[in-house]
């Protein structure tokens, strides 16, 4: 296949993408006030104790026609990008209306993982489609597509200092490690079960992966060896991710917990360090996604009984549970600046960003797919 830039659809900023702010359903103790318009459509004002850019506590944004399975954040907490079974990408604005000005068409399957390149200028994706491609998100076009994988990707990660490198987990069992400039992968590792999971450390000579043997390795790079396995999931990991001071992994997966474990140099025989419990991963069995806050201090995760689940890292305290979904939530992001925002990839094809204060977490529910039991 041909890894020539390619265009973005001509839809590239479409006003067909539709952005709508959750209404006032908490019976008056919303921070945002509805002002209705002669279109209907109302307008909303912020209003005192709210602190984040925000047209409303809770922005609903639709345009894609097929399930989300992926979001990110910029580096800069500016932008989002979303991933859909639709095969596109749209590009959101993380402020205001949440305007969709964006749209990048070229994979020919779903889109199951995406990442920022570190200046925000670069985009990478990973599909069903058994490529990564990379685009660049001023003018739309795509860049670089990097085929060499023989099954679906689930997973990648990007280097976070040093030359920019990604890395990759696929169905067909193998590791790409891929330089974005050049079209061919720089090297595959093999290991003996599909790759659900995956996470690069801080240094780039440590990788975590995790598949459907249950297990996470830790390899090391440089040997292109595991040198310890973490033990204790019983079914397949679904994600992980490092902690911003990078010394606990974040580990979900399809026994339905949540796991923290140490992974600095030395660490002790047994790295398990708590079990947060709360988020079923539920009959659809999708590659539910966790995530830290910009701090440690609290987890999120996707949850298959239709809610996401936070939790205080430190003590295992269940914060919160976000009811409102009617299917599987397969993503959850905070903010990087830590602002109180977070995102929330729900099912029917729409993507929420709400506002995440310390004490107390605004509903993640849509209006249009609110349950009767609902409580935000």
């Amino acid at each position: 296949m041909s890894g020539e830039k390619r265009p973005a659809a001509n839809s590239f900023g479409s006003s067909q993408l539709v952005k709508r702010a959750k209404a006032d359903a908490d019976g008056g103790q919303s921070s945002a006030v509805a002002v209705a318009g002669a279109s209907g459509n109302g307008a909303l004002i912020r209003a005192d104790g709210r602190s984040s850019a925000l047209q409303s506590p809770v922005m609903e944004l639709t345009g894609h026609t097929g399930e989300v399975f992926a979001a990110r954040f910029d580096p800069t907490g500016q932008f989002i990008a979303s991933g859909s079974m639709d095969r596109n990408i749209l590009l959101w604005r993380s402020s205001g209306a949440c305007e969709n000005y964006g749209i990048l068409s070229g994979h020919k399957q779903a889109i199951l993982d995406l990442h920022w390149a570190r200046d925000s200028k670069v985009l990478f994706s990973a599909s069903a489609d058994m490529t990564l491609a990379s685009w660049d998100i001023e003018t739309g076009q795509r860049i670089r597509r990097h085929p060499g994988h023989e099954e679906v990707i689930n997973c990648m990660d990007v280097s976070k200092r040093g030359e920019e490198l990604l890395v990759s987990g696929s169905d067909d069992g193998y590791i790409g490690i891929w330089d974005p400039r050049t079209k061919e992968a720089i090297k595959f590792i093999q290991t003996p079960f599909p790759i659900t999971a995956i996470a690069l450390s801080e240094a780039g000579n440590e990788l975590f992966t995790g598949g459907i043997d249950n297990d996470i390795k830790v390899w090391d790079l440089r040997k292109e060896k595991v040198t310890y396995s973490l033990l204790g999931h019983t079914d397949t990991v679904t994600s992980l991710q490092l902690s911003p001071d990078n010394t606990t992994l974040l580990s979900n997966s399809h026994d339905s917990t949540v796991r923290t474990w140490d992974v600095q140099p030395f660490g002790p025989a047994d790295r398990r360090i708590r079990t947060y419990d709360g988020a079923p991963a539920g009959p659809e069995r999708n590659l539910l996604k966790a995530s830290w806050d910009s701090k440690g201090e609290r987890i999120a995760a996707g949850s298959g009984d239709q809610s996401v689940a936070i939790w205080e890292t430190r003590t295992g305290k269940l914060l919160n549970k976000l009811p409102g979904h009617r299917g599987a939530v397969n993503d959850v992001r905070f903010s990087p600046i830590g602002e109180p925002l977070c995102e929330c990839i729900c099912p029917f094809f729409s993507l929420i960003v709400c506002e995440s204060l310390a004490a107390q977490f605004s509903g993640l529910c849509s209006p249009a797919y609110r349950s009767a039991d609902c409580a935000f």
